[in-house]
């Protein structure tokens, strides 16, 4: 398909071919009507290699999935993003994240090779050792370097359980504190906090584990429990600890039957027992049919009066950073998941030479501050996101403008990919792609 876009000219900008309702970004984008769609129709789990302990994957294998067949042979991936939906190419190409990321970094640091067609029509692989250049440039470049047709993933060992550790905490300062102790021991395999107001939360540590209290074991991811959520609150309304063995499977996709907490937005009575009895089997409503089906005046309103953010902050801006989240949104509950970023090249990297702790910060929900106005309040978000050295993930609504951008993230490495590939006719650069500001 590259080559018969070469032959008729390349006149216009190639972008993938799946249709925007298909991805689990609330964008829908509007370049999939005016650019060349090449059609990539690779969804298959290609070699799962013991010795090696690698997976080698085509780049619409969803998450569910790829847990669904590597679980059964012993084995599981180190950092398995949330909703079974989520592809591996989405999280290449954008970004994943886990309770686990704290070990392991993002979804592309657990990567150890991926194959592209690049805009001359080649495919070349790329790994830290060959064209390392352009295996470093590829995460964050939402495919504008070129199209991703397979990767090799790392995988780890499976286990049946996750042992969690439910903990109360209350008091921003506390709540820091304890929050990034726990995410510094790397005795803990998942690390996880639920922020439900200024002063409350709830701090969950976990690992994997074979053995359980039969007693203890709680399987959350059949469709008549409690919303996750919801049953961590409880801990919180008790102001009790708790542990639990959750089936790992469970564990991994957690949030899934609720989207979160975006949920209680579209259904707000989908955590009520008896709807969850008779019909939590059809839930969650697949977010590609919300937006297949969402006619234009609802999108808007979503738009105006709905977020759905995640920004990656030093852990050690972590307490000015709720703070600035709830001045300038006051969503609850908030998502705090924690992760090393490695000092590696690319677009995302931290500022000094080590690496260092950062925490995703999710907001997913209806803004309750006052003044809430969709595009003014996030650009003094992103402002502050950049103040601390912080990335705002690319799949959410981003309000910058191009230097903005490029002052949140490192283009070094990108830009003169773009300029020895010969990119600049074949794809937009990232930031016309995603960016509102630069979409007509």
């Amino acid at each position: 398909q590259v080559q018969e876009w070469k032959n008729e000219g390349s006149k216009r900008y190639m972008c993938t071919g799946r249709p925007g309702w298909l991805t689990v970004s609330l964008r829908v984008g509007k370049y999939k009507k005016i650019h060349k769609n090449i059609m990539i129709n690779l969804m298959d789990v290609l070699e799962v290699d013991s010795e090696r302990q690698v997976v080698l994957v085509e780049p619409l294998v969803t998450m569910g999935q790829l847990t669904a067949h590597l679980n059964p042979m012993g084995w599981t991936i180190p950092v398995v993003p949330e909703l079974d939906d989520l592809t591996v190419g989405g999280l290449i190409m954008g970004t994943g994240i886990e309770s686990s990321s704290h070990i392991y970094g993002l979804f592309q640091h657990t990567c150890v090779a991926y194959e592209l067609v690049l805009a001359d029509g080649s495919l070349v692989r790329c790994s830290p050792t060959e064209n390392s250049d352009l295996f470093y440039a590829v995460p964050w470049s939402c495919g504008t370097l070129g199209f991703l047709v397979a990767a090799e993933i790392k995988m780890i060992p499976a286990k049946k359980y996750v042992k969690l550790h439910y903990e109360p905490v209350r008091g921003l300062q506390k709540i820091c504190e304890k929050f990034t102790e726990e995410s510094k021991k790397k005795e803990n395999g998942f690390v996880e906090g639920l922020v439900y107001s200024l002063n409350e939360a709830v701090i969950m540590t976990g690992v994997l584990t074979d053995e359980a209290e039969q007693d203890k074991i709680n399987r959350i991811g059949n469709y008549y429990k409690p919303w996750f959520f919801k049953h961590v609150e409880k801990y919180l309304k008790a102001d009790r600890t708790g542990i639990e063995y959750i089936p790992a499977r469970h564990y991994y996709h957690r949030h899934t039957r609720s989207i979160f907490w975006e949920l209680q937005d579209i259904i707000p009575f989908g955590n009520n027992p008896i709807f969850r009895y008779l019909f939590g089997w059809m839930a969650p409503p697949k977010i590609s049919l919300l937006k297949l089906t969402q006619g234009e005046a609802i999108r808007k309103l979503y738009e105006q009066h709905h977020v759905v953010q995640d920004m990656l902050v030093p852990v050690k801006s972590l307490e000015k950073s709720v703070q600035t989240f709830h001045v300038d949104l006051n969503v609850y509950p908030l998502w705090l998941c924690p992760f090393i970023l490695p000092n590696n090249p690319g677009m995302v990297h931290p500022k000094g030479d080590e690496a260092e702790l950062y925490v995703d910060i999710g907001a997913y929900g209806e803004p309750k501050t006052k003044q809430f106005e969709a595009r003014a309040s996030m650009r003094q978000m992103e402002k502050f996101v950049r103040s601390v050295h912080g990335f705002q993930m690319l799949y959410a609504d981003c309000y910058m403008t191009r230097e903005e951008f490029w002052d949140m993230f490192d283009g070094s490495l990108y830009h003169k990919l773009r300029e020895q590939m010969n990119c600049k006719d074949a794809f937009p650069e990232v930031y016309d792609k995603i960016c509102k500001a630069a979409r007509h």
